[in-house]
Order: structure tokens, then sequence, then C-alpha cells
């Protein structure tokens, strides 16, 4: 697979209450990713910038919500969420990661 491209595919982790309840509980990390992200490029994306081992990897498609902006109808854009379970042992630190 292209460098160039997984180092793209990763858009930001997800911190949230429950993305941190998965993480404690089931080993898996949250990310938000590119909207044509594949689970191989997801896996392979994790594995190249955490250095670290990937059993699995799930994916989501959140689609936008429609909101109003004062009088103007408008709307969030769709997100593409990737949950990646580690193996055993391992664990990203995103205090220390570059």
């Amino acid at each position: 697979m292209n460098a160039e491209r997984l180092m793209q595919i990763l858009v930001a982790p997800i911190v949230s209450e429950k993305s941190t309840m998965v993480a404690e509980k089931n080993n898996q990390v949250a990310f938000r990713v590119l909207q044509d992200a594949t689970k191989p490029e997801i896996k392979a994306a994790v594995e190249l910038l955490f250095k670290v081992e990937v059993e699995s990897v799930q994916v989501l498609n959140q689609a936008g919500k429609a909101k109003r902006f004062g009088r103007f109808n408008g709307r969030r854009r769709n997100v593409r969420k990737a949950y990646v379970s580690l193996k055993p042992g391992q664990e990203i630190n995103f205090a220390e990661a570059k």
C-alpha cells in the first residue's frame, strides 16, 4: 500500500466518554477516518503510525444531522469511524505519539 495514502487515512482519534469506556473494556481505540478508507488500509495505517499489532477493525458510517443555523438549514458532515481492536499486551498512548 502507498505510504502517503496510509499517513492520511486516520483523521483524528475520537476522545469521548464512550471511546474511553470501549478502550478500557475491549482494548479498542476509536478513530475518525477518511470516507473511502477500507479495513485493510486502516489496519495498515494504525500499525505503521503507532507501531502496534492490530487484531481487527470495525467500521461504521454516521450520517450527518440536519441542523438549523439561524434561519438557514444546514447539514453536519458525514463521519466514518473505525474501532480498532489491538492484540493483547498492545496499547496506544497518545501522549507519547508524535
